[in-house]
């Protein structure tokens, strides 16, 4: 097997509008961080797929296709945003939009430089597998949660001589240190992770954080502040905790001689039923009752609610199915999925249930269909749900599907 890694910066022009936040007036007014298109390659001699992760709040399938069209030494192409909300606007609503310009074909042209540079970087390698326990970065931001811990994953990318070449890590964190006032471009919590353990790892490794399935799981109740001082502090929390998780024992993931192979599968998502007027009430009374009960916690909650009530009451629900892919890949034993939109956590446990070997899900990849709520969610109207587009059952069906599609490549293995 073969790997390259590639990254290359996605400029930002002043003022440009930001996406993330409904509530941001003003547009871009400078660069705390700079963005970032990376690309990892894996090659077995006959096929190649190449994952792109962009610091973007989101990719829609006009920049997936557009991106796809203009790489054509991969095979397969899987596009992942970070979703920083401290990036450009690229048309991040709910059931996916067109994307603007410049953005339609300034990514597309970042994309294909990447993927290019990787390929050219590519080296024999091998990798190994590692799963852990963040604490204290990420919780469930829709209630008071009884402890911060989120599962992170580490692929370690070791060259012809053993040497450690890369590490992939998978964040299953929403990037939202940074508030709605800011007007800095930044990559937000996972660049400030890359960053931290870039400079911890020395500059012969090469470092690349993808987003998990992250669409419940936010810094609300862990973070201290907003700013950039806090950014750091977190970054660094990711960082450590992965210099650890590298000391302890690993898994194969693949070795020289293992082949690559894929799948994917376009799915559809019903709408939800438009969210009425009833909900923005009922939302703005929770947000009252909070700030009577002097409870900053339950405040958070509730306004977060209200917010996505508003969203809902102000965007027009899709009138139709909304087109989805779904995506897997078995790199010798490792095992990727790649779910759109915003999954929340437990849809990545139900790919990986019963699957006795490696296993990592990406969010946020190869489309935007927005959040990804599971079925029981839906009984209780939080933000993530009062926001969907997709009808209930929608989240359990994808996640079954990236199963599926990991047990068919289990089966073709030779």
């Amino acid at each position: 097997m073969r790997v390259g890694f590639a990254s290359v910066p996605l400029p930002v022009d002043e003022p440009t509008p930001m996406g993330g936040y409904a509530a941001r007036t003003g547009t871009a007014q400078g660069t705390l961080d700079p963005l970032r298109i990376s690309a990892l390659t894996w090659f077995d001699g006959r096929h190649r797929l190449a994952l792109v992760l962009a610091d973007l709040i989101c990719v829609n399938t006009d920049l997936v296709a557009a991106a796809r069209a203009a790489t054509p030494r991969v095979d397969a192409l899987w596009l992942a945003a970070s979703h920083t909300h401290a990036g450009p606007e690229t048309g991040c609503v709910p059931g996916g939009a067109a994307t603007p310009p410049p953005w339609s074909h300034r990514i597309p042209a970042a994309v294909a430089a990447a993927v290019d540079a990787a390929v050219r970087a590519e080296t024999d390698a091998t990798g190994r597998w590692r799963n852990g326990t963040l604490r204290e970065v990420g919780a469930v931001r829709s209630a008071t949660p009884d402890r911060a811990e989120v599962p992170l994953d580490l692929v370690e990318v070791l060259d012809g001589a053993g040497r450690r070449a890369g590490v992939l890590v998978v964040l299953p964190v929403h990037p939202t240190v940074l508030p709605a006032d800011n007007l800095l471009i930044s990559a937000d919590l996972v660049g400030a992770a890359r960053a931290a353990l870039a400079a911890r790892l020395g500059p012969d490794t090469w470092v690349a954080v993808a987003t998990g399935a992250a669409g419940d799981i936010s810094t609300r109740h862990t973070r201290r502040g907003h700013d950039p001082a806090e950014l750091r502090r977190l970054g660094a929390v990711v960082a450590d905790h992965c210099l650890a998780q590298l000391d302890r024992p690993s898994v194969p993931a693949w070795q020289a001689g293992d082949r690559l192979s894929w799948r994917s599968r376009p799915a559809r998502v019903a709408p939800k039923p438009p969210t009425g007027a009833d909900a923005v009430e009922a939302a703005t009374a929770a947000v009252a009752a909070a700030r009577a009960g002097e409870d900053p916690a339950a405040l958070r909650i509730a306004e977060g609610d209200l917010s996505g009530a508003l969203l809902a009451s102000t965007v027009d629900a899709p009138g139709h199915d909304i087109a989805v892919e779904v995506a897997a890949a078995r790199i010798g034993s490792l095992a990727l999925a790649a779910l759109p939109g915003e999954p929340f956590l437990a849809l990545a446990e139900t790919v990986r249930r019963g699957r006795p070997g490696p296993t990592a899900v990406l969010g946020y990849a190869n489309g935007y269909p927005g959040y990804l709520p599971t079925r029981a969610a839906y009984h209780h109207p939080r933000y993530e749900v009062l926001a969907t587009a997709a009808a209930p059952g929608s989240g359990e069906r994808l996640a079954e599907l990236a199963a599926d599609l990991l047990t068919e490549l289990d089966g073709a293995r030779p």
